[in-house]
Parts: structure tokens; sequence; C-alpha cells
């Protein structure tokens, strides 16, 4: 950890006490991806970590504020997703690998991710700001790529200038995060993952360009 993490109560916690409340949150992360968010219990994460509940919450809350600081977290790294757009060509065999690459990058986010973005999307759909703006964070960064493309691609003419580029691009990032978080039901439909990526990409490439790929 990096910088000065500090108790609830003020103080800059030691390098044992950083190391204590890092592996409470491992802990938790670990257990939100086997039980429901609402029933993980303060006792039960300190007790995971090896330690008592007045160390956890000498370092959080509850565990609403353990949760949110590991969404923050993620949030941060979700942040770097806006690389695979950044500077990427969307003509030709180029623009089909940006967009396969942003397929990629975004549901492999998601599957890591899976366990705290579930409740990340909860929180905010239940009108938590908190959850919200994280949650928003995310898909920032790539919308604000994506809409940057789609304006240098009208600006060289290769795109309708009618199409409104934010539009278009927080389309495309609403579809694309509503897929990454569905897709195990995919399988139920008879959809393998090997076939979701290419179509998902071919959505991507012809919302972008407005033309069939250049494999």
């Amino acid at each position: 950890m990096t910088g000065q993490v500090r108790t609830v109560d003020g103080r800059v916690a030691g390098r044992r006490g950083q190391a204590t409340r890092q592996k409470l949150l491992d802990c938790l992360s670990e257990m939100l991806s086997s039980s429901p968010y609402r029933d993980v219990k303060v006792i039960d994460v300190a007790r995971k970590a090896g330690t008592s509940p007045a160390t956890f919450y000498q370092y959080f809350p509850d565990v609403e504020g353990a949760v949110l600081e590991i969404a923050e977290q993620m949030a941060t790294e979700g942040a770097q997703l806006t690389a695979l757009v950044e500077g990427r060509s969307w003509v030709g065999k180029a623009g089909w690998q940006a967009a396969e690459e942003l397929v990629e990058g975004f549901l492999d986010f998601w599957r890591r991710n899976d366990a705290i973005l579930r409740v990340v999307d909860l929180g905010a759909a239940e009108g938590d700001k908190r959850f919200y703006k994280i949650r928003m964070k995310i898909l920032n960064s790539v919308t604000n790529s994506l809409t940057d493309s789609m304006k240098e691609l009208q600006a060289k003419g290769k795109v309708d200038k009618d199409l409104s580029p934010a539009a278009m691009a927080g389309s495309l990032v609403a579809m694309l995060a509503a897929v990454a978080s569905h897709q195990k039901g995919f399988q139920t439909w008879g959809v393998k993952q090997a076939e979701l990526k290419p179509n998902l990409a071919l959505l991507v490439h012809l919302g972008i360009t407005g033309k069939k790929p250049t494999k």
C-alpha cells in the first residue's frame, strides 16, 4: 500500500496495521464471491482474517465501509481500461483489432471483479451515490475515450456527421457493461464464450465506424 493509512479514529497505521487492514479487505473480497452481500457480517470477516471484530472496527466503520474501500481500489484499476481505446486507430484491420481488444479487456475486467461489481451495481441501483460514482468512474474512462475517437473520425469525414459521439459511445459502453455482467447467463441461451466475443466486437466496430470490419 502507498501513502498513509489511517484508523477510524485518525491514527496513522503502522506496517503491521496496514497488513492487517489489507488482510481484512482480502478476506471480505473472498467472502463476497461466495456469499450474498447482505449476509456478510463483521464477525465472520474478522474470524476469517484471524482477528477480532474490534480490530475490524479500528479500520472500517462497518462492512459497507470496507466494501466501498474495495470498490474504490477496483475503480482505480478500471480507469485503466481507457488504455484499450486511447490512441487506437479504427480504420481497416486496426479497427477490428481495437474492437476485439476492447471487448476482451472489458469482459476480463468484469470476470475478475464480478463479486464487487455486483455489489456496486446493487448500491447504484438503490440510489447510493457513493456506489453510483464508483460505477461511473469505471464506465466514464472508456466512454470518454470512445467519444474522442468518434469525434476524430467525424473530423476526418469517416463517420456520419449527424451522429452524436457521446450518445453512441455511452450506448456501446452501457451495452458492454450489461453483457459483461451477464456472461454466465449467455450459456443458458446456448452461447459459448468463444462466440460471444467476436459478435460483441462486431457490434462495437459497427457502432464506432458504421462499417463492417476488415479482418
